[in-house]
Parts: structure tokens; C-alpha cells; sequence
């Protein structure tokens, strides 16, 4: 009950709509209180954040603009470490306040390489907002990850923005890939 099939992996729930939209609703509550009388910029680190930062930015009720990156780490389940960036950042964040939107930090090469782009443009302080943080995966600590929706152990994720092979960005639940039990002979 609840697997779905997307290519050739089997996946199973593991955070249901319910829980991601309670969840995105405190963290909007709680960038509502740390950002009153400022006006930042939120920058959705495409495709991944797209429902995340949809759905968030329904929550917020202070001034914001809003900007996208596009960058590409990914081939299949596993993190490239190779960066590619297919369009950038916005050219005016020079003493702005910055908010990162991402769907998921695992190693966090990604994440370091947008941030360093970010700094360099001078931004008056710059956070990053995660729907979901995998800790055991990280590479080295982002001290900019201020907003986080959920802890995972470092399993595959899809659903809710996240793709696998490009598929699944749609679900509106986050499941995991089954894992295979071996058959005996």
C-alpha cells in the first residue's frame, strides 16, 4: 500500500502533503518574524524547489522578491559533484538579504558552489531555507542552513519537486526507494 513505481525502482511514503504543508507553514511563520520590516530576496534553486517555494512563499506575508538559479549535480541517485550552472543568479543582490530555497541538501557541493556565487555580489546576510537536510551526507557544515524542514537518514528520496530520471517532481508526497532484499536461491 502507498509504493509507487517510477522507472525501474520501487518507492514507499515517507513524509506525507499533510505533514510537508504543516511544516512549510512554521518555517514561513518563523521567516515572517526574522525578516519584519525587511524586504528579501528569495532564490529558488531550480528545478527541485519549485512546489517548496510555491508553497512557502503562500505563507509569507512580508515584502520579498522572488529569483531562480538553475544549476545541475545530479545523474540518476547519486550526486555528480560536477556543477553545472544552465542560468544564474540575479545581478543586484549587493546589500540585499538573501534566502536560498532548496529542495534537499545532501553533500552540499551544490549549496557551497550557489553560496560562494552569492557572496560575491555582497549581500547583506544570506540564508538557506531546505525543505529537507540529509546530515550524514554533508561534505563539510553550511552555516547559512538556517531553515529546515525535515532530517533525513541518506536514503533516495522523490516526490514533492524531487526527481528521479527526471521523474516524480510531481507527487505531492515525498517517498523512498525500497530497498531490495536479496531473494535466497
Amino acid at each position: 500500500m502507498n509504493n509507487i513505481q517510477i522507472d525501474d525502482k520501487e518507492f514507499e511514503i515517507l513524509i506525507q502533503n499533510e505533514n510537508i504543508a504543516k511544516r512549510t507553514r512554521l518555517i514561513g511563520i518563523q521567516i515572517n518574524v526574522d525578516y519584519e520590516d525587511r524586504c528579501p530576496i528569495f532564490i529558488g534553486v531550480l528545478n527541485g524547489s519549485f512546489l517548496f517555494m510555491a508553497d512557502l512563499l503562500k505563507e509569507i506575508t512580508i515584502s520579498c522578491e522572488i529569483g531562480f538559479i538553475k544549476v545541475s549535480s545530479y545523474e540518476g541517485t547519486e550526486s555528480s559533484g560536477n556543477i553545472r550552472e544552465t542560468f544564474g543568479l540575479p545581478n543586484d543582490l549587493e546589500n540585499r538579504d538573501i534566502i536560498l530555497i532548496e529542495d534537499i541538501v545532501d553533500t552540499g557541493l551544490t549549496l557551497s558552489y550557489i553560496l560562494n556565487e552569492v557572496y560575491k555580489q555582497n549581500p547583506a546576510s544570506v540564508k538557506v531555507c531546505s525543505l529537507l537536510l540529509k546530515p550524514a551526507a554533508l561534505k563539510s557544515p553550511i552555516n547559512e542552513l538556517e531553515y529546515v524542514g525535515f532530517e533525513l537518514t541518506n536514503e533516495f528520496v522523490v516526490g514533492y519537486g524531487l526527481d528521479y530520471n527526471g521523474l516524480g517532481r510531481n507527487l505531492k508526497d515525498i517517498y523512498r526507494a525500497k530497498s531490495v532484499t536479496p531473494q535466497l536461491p
